[in-house]
């Protein structure tokens, strides 16, 4: 038997039994009345967890005898029995172990993956990673603790979560891209050439954090109960904390964004990702993430948009109506909130939509749980030495709670199973996976194609080289020359060339001409940059087509094109960096040229570093003006000290602006109301003018907070399919009225403190008795420290953190096409502008 965990002074060694009494609230404990529930729900405060005996919760899991085990984030374990009257008893285990991000009851043993600490003074050394603790005695305590398999890693971004797979047979485990992979790990689904693969290269986060991080990042993998045959089944994660089931036996984990990127090109936001064997989802330190449209690397389901993803777990078994039985419950740890994320079967994977479920100001959410006995959702609060508590949902509605037999979609099961037949392959040699994975490679469904091309990148490459590059589908092409390009040699540089130079690009997808144009980039970064003759016979086949209607296309384009030298290039990648409607945009196109010594004419190189005195007013997270800071800095490192003399003021350090600049130049036309424009903006008569709309939702300062086509900000609601889904006139309301119907998770809160201030906006992060508020929606930097026991009152605001007046600029004309450009989603080729 191992000693786990020498525990601190502030938590007893005995097995503590506390009152079960109803708790007594105090401050920073929320109360069960505030909470947001749909119709027909209920919250129940169960247990206010004593802070300076018991610490903080932040992993839940349940027992075979139906209690519920909670561990503290820096010290032990706790059981907690359900009794027949509804109210709990707690009782702290035996033992000199705990701090468990992740724990699992199965096989006669309770499984704990322990985020460690290092020894420092009186506190001993704890080592993370997963331990087996058992009783051997028949007392209903944990005397026999075995350290199965160490992970190095430590902190929030550490080994997590253990859960159990569909066969009942493995152990799944999670880790956090802090989290060493075991230097002796036997399997692995993923092939084991995982790089970083930027063509124009990197740079890492401003304010320093993971800098030395390197692929493969977060992962999950499956272990034997013993430890043994760990097997790798997915990386690229940034910190999925918790993964889960559904009952097709298909896994699903919700990862994190990094806060700090707000407002750069390669902010992800959090996201659900469906985990399939041996899929990267790449994650990269600082500004190396990858996009989700690349083709080595996996999507979401659903994005959710900035937070802190704790635990989560699929409503099965839970006694709710049916669409809250078949949904994931996410916990969204930083904004607070309980999200049901509703899936669909969408070809072999799935597409989603969320609504916020629960939510309260505070709501620090660490974990949760369906317990079988009873079908009722439990979860707690805590993390980071905040106010824990534990809660119970329940519904009581008059909608019918009895179980649902999943729907099945014949087609989508039939893709699934061939996507599970090609991932059969992953993880060894087999010498009936080439000729299955090359006839998929140009599959219509994306997770079909990118399991075989896994599958092929399993088998020995002399196996397939001729045969990939013998295709004639260019989809099926692209994708065998990312293999080759993964798992060759530089001799295969010339072969996969020409294959690539043989696709016409009139004849591709958008889509497709991504996937060609990161098939060049893998090429060149993996196997060696093409001569003069193939420089030429690309660029043949790729300059003429930048600029083009797609801004993904684009950007992707712009990079090929720069490595590549191209006629003007800097000219041309610096007028659409000055005309695109983004602040990312722009970005994305600044941070590509900034090591670019080849084209540059005197008229792009003094608008190229005079974007940055204007980018001054631009705002986001708190590493954003530090990104923006180094990008200018490595671009004037590569003038000549003749160049610098030349460009002049144009290189001093910009002064900071105001974000609403550009709207100064502009006059107000009238103060708009809602009836003034319904009648005038559904007329159908006149025609639209897009690009006239897509300006007007810059000059509105919409693209701050929210995200049109996969542009723009994160704070407020993706208005992509806002068009869709409400009328001209609930546009219009929304827009010139935004404190009308405010949605849950965007919601304020108005705090009063003893001393008199009112502060209102949106926690969005804690730490002990400290709560961060964001009150300025336009700047993700700009946050209020409030804490607790200076709060007077809270509650829910009653006033949006949308501005209002946004329209009172522009005129009717202006407004028209702004409307038309929501309808349409932010796409040209909407029905709308046929008209």
């Amino acid at each position: 038997m191992a000693l786990l965990i020498g525990l601190t002074s502030s938590i007893t060694s005995a097995a503590d039994k506390t009152s079960a009494e109803a708790p007594k609230r105090g401050i920073g404990v929320t109360p069960a009345e505030s909470f947001r529930v749909p119709e027909g729900f209920e919250v129940e405060l169960l247990y206010q967890v004593p802070s300076n005996s018991e610490g903080s919760w932040v992993c839940l899991t349940t027992d075979p005898k139906g209690r519920l085990l909670a561990s503290d984030q820096y010290g032990g374990l706790y059981r907690i029995t359900v009794k027949a009257d509804g109210g709990v008893d707690v009782v702290r285990l035996k033992g000199d172990f705990g701090m468990a991000h992740g724990m699992l009851s199965a096989f006669g043993s309770l499984y704990i993956n322990v985020n460690g600490q290092p020894a420092k003074g009186k506190q001993k050394e704890v080592k993370s990673g997963i331990y087996r603790l058992t009783d051997t005695t028949g007392d209903d305590q944990y005397d026999k603790v075995e350290h199965l398999i160490e992970l190095k890693g430590r902190g929030e971004h550490g080994p997590h979560a253990l859960i159990l797979s569909p066969d009942g047979k493995q152990i799944y485990v999670a880790g956090g891209n802090t989290t060493d992979l075991p230097a002796d790990v036997p399997h692995s689904r993923v092939p084991r050439h995982w790089s970083e693969d930027h063509l124009l290269g990197s740079m890492p986060d401003a304010r320093g954090h993971n800098a030395g991080r390197l692929a493969p990042g977060g992962w999950v993998a499956r272990i034997n109960p013993d430890g043994s045959d760990f097997e790798i089944i997915a990386t690229g994660f940034r910190n999925e904390y918790d993964i889960a089931f559904n009952p097709d036996g298909e896994l699903f984990t919700y990862d994190a964004d990094m806060e700090w990127d707000v407002g750069t090109p390669w902010y992800r936001p959090t996201r659900v990702n469906h985990v399939v064997s041996g899929a990267e989802f790449g994650w990269r330190n600082g500004a190396g993430k990858w996009p989700a449209y690349y083709p080595d690397s996996l999507g979401a389901v659903v994005d959710i948009g900035p937070g802190s993803p704790t635990g989560i777990a699929f409503g099965t078994g839970a006694k709710f109506p049916a669409k809250y039985q078949k949904a994931l419950f996410i916990c969204d740890w930083s904004f607070g909130n309980i999200f049901a994320v509703h899936m669909d079967e969408s070809g072999s994977s799935y597409s989603g939509s969320f609504e916020t479920f629960a939510t309260a100001a505070p709501l620090p959410v660490t974990d949760l749980v369906v317990r079988p006995q009873d079908g009722l959702l439990y979860f707690t609060i805590g993390g980071r030495r905040t106010q824990s508590a534990l809660y119970r949902i329940r519904y009581t509605g008059p909608e019918s709670t009895a179980p649902v037999a999943p729907s099945v979609d014949q087609e989508s099961q039939a893709l699934r199973e061939l996507r599970h037949k090609l991932e059969s392959f992953h993880g060894s040699a087999n010498p009936e996976a080439v000729a299955a994975a090359i006839a998929e490679l140009g599959n219509a469904d994306r997770n079909i194609r990118f399991a075989a091309r896994i599958a092929l990148e399993h088998q020995p490459v002399d196996q397939w080289r001729s045969k990939v590059l013998a295709l004639t589908d260019p989809q099926a092409l692209i994708h065998g020359v990312i293999a080759l390009a993964r798992c060759g040699e530089a001799s295969d540089a010339s072969a996969a060339i020409e294959a690539l130079t043989s696709i016409k690009w009139d004849a591709l997808s958008d889509s497709q001409r991504i996937d060609l144009l990161r098939a060049y980039g893998l090429t060149f970064i993996r196997l060696g940059t093409p001569n003069d003759a193939q420089r030429a016979t690309i660029l043949a086949q790729l300059d003429p087509h930048l600029p083009g209607k797609n801004v993904d296309v684009n950007r992707e384009l712009a990079q090929v094109l720069i490595a590549l030298d191209a006629d003007k290039i800097a000219a041309r990648v610096v007028d659409l960096m000055i005309n695109a409607p983004t602040q990312e945009d722009q970005m994305r196109y600044a941070f590509a040229l900034r090591g670019h010594e080849a084209t540059w004419d005197a008229d792009s190189q003094k608008a190229y570093f005079g974007w940055f005195q204007d980018a001054a007013a631009a705002r986001g997270g708190m590493s954003f003006g530090g990104f923006l800071t180094n990008i200018r800095d490595a671009a004037i490192a590569k003038l000549s000290d003749e160049k610098k003399a030349e460009l002049g003021d144009l290189l001093k350090t910009p002064e900071a602006r105001d974000p609403l600049a550009d709207l100064e130049p502009r006059d107000v036309v009238k103060e708009w109301k809602v009836e003034d424009l319904t009648a005038d903006s559904e007329a159908t008569k006149q025609a639209y003018d897009f690009e006239r709309g897509k300006k007007m939702f810059a000059v509105g300062q919409c693209y701050k907070c929210h995200r049109m086509s996969g542009q723009g900000g994160i704070l407020g609601p993706d208005l992509t399919g806002a068009g869709g889904r409400f009328s001209t006139k609930d546009l219009l309301v929304s827009i010139i009225e935004p404190d009308k119907v405010i949605s849950d998770q965007y919601g304020a809160t108005q705090f009063l403190t003893l001393d008199g201030k009112v502060i209102v906006g949106k926690v969005i992060n804690l730490s002990g008795d400290r709560m961060m508020v964001l009150t300025n929606m336009m700047n993700p930097a700009d946050q209020t420290t409030i804490i607790r026991d200076d709060i007077d009152t809270m509650g829910e605001a009653t006033t949006s953190m949308m501005p209002a007046g946004l329209l009172d600029t522009m005129t009717a004309e202006e407004i028209r096409d702004l409307l038309a450009y929501l309808k349409a989603g932010g796409n040209p080729s909407h029905e709308i502008y046929a008209k």
